[in-house]
């Protein structure tokens, strides 16, 4: 089982500074995606840097677009976005090319090496987010892996995790987060019970050395 997880989170643990700090996607969703408040999208309209970006789908559904103002997001999908911008864009120059990614922001807590908020592609499963964490620590209960969405928990073993379905089809939203709780006795446990039984028969060693 061991060997089993550090193959898995191996390629994700090395890949997840550069993740968590440039906020990189490895693949992008399908344009049927419907956006949501909290969602961040990055826009790439090729050769127009100062077109491109990662904007944010506020509270109130909208996204603040450079020249273009603001854009109800609230009921259209990705491929909607890209076509609104497109067509705005045409005002200014001909033919733009714009490619539109939706991204989540999700907290990974508990038992993970690198704990924190994380930007994420929603094609990516529960296993890849925790990869891109840095894996989990060795107190780690990946038998009992839980995400949180709305009040609502679902918990996953690690077999479900491994064969498990992308966050967009698992319906997780950017605020959700993913816990990975602690076994209930670890192998740092074992330690400290080691500690107290060599320190307990140390002392108990003194005690009938000076009794005598």
């Amino acid at each position: 089982m061991r060997t089993l997880l550090a193959l898995l989170f191996a390629a994700g643990a090395l890949a997840a500074p550069m993740l968590a700090q440039e906020g990189t996607v490895i693949t992008q969703v399908g344009g049927q995606y419907s956006l949501a408040p909290g969602d961040l999208v990055r826009i790439n309209v090729w050769g127009r840097d100062e077109y491109s970006g990662q904007f944010q789908v506020d509270e109130e559904g909208q996204l603040h677009y450079p020249v273009l103002g603001t854009i109800q997001t609230q009921g259209i999908t990705v491929a909607d976005l890209r076509d609104t911008l497109r067509i705005g864009l045409e005002r200014l120059f001909t033919n733009p090319f714009v490619t539109v990614t939706p991204l989540f922001r999700v907290a990974v807590l508990g038992q993970i090496r690198n704990p924190g908020l994380y930007t994420v592609d929603p094609t990516l499963s529960v296993l890849d987010v925790v990869a891109l964490a840095g894996g989990p620590a060795s107190a780690a209960n990946m038998d009992k892996l839980t995400v949180y969405r709305g009040g609502a928990a679902t918990v996953m073993t690690l077999q479900d995790a491994v064969m498990g379905q992308t966050l967009q089809n698992m319906g997780v939203r950017s605020g959700d987060e993913i816990m990975i709780p602690r076994k209930f006795f670890a192998r740092e446990d074992w330690v400290i019970v080691l500690q107290l039984m060599t320190l307990a028969l140390t002392t108990a060693t003194f005690i009938v050395t000076v009794s005598r």
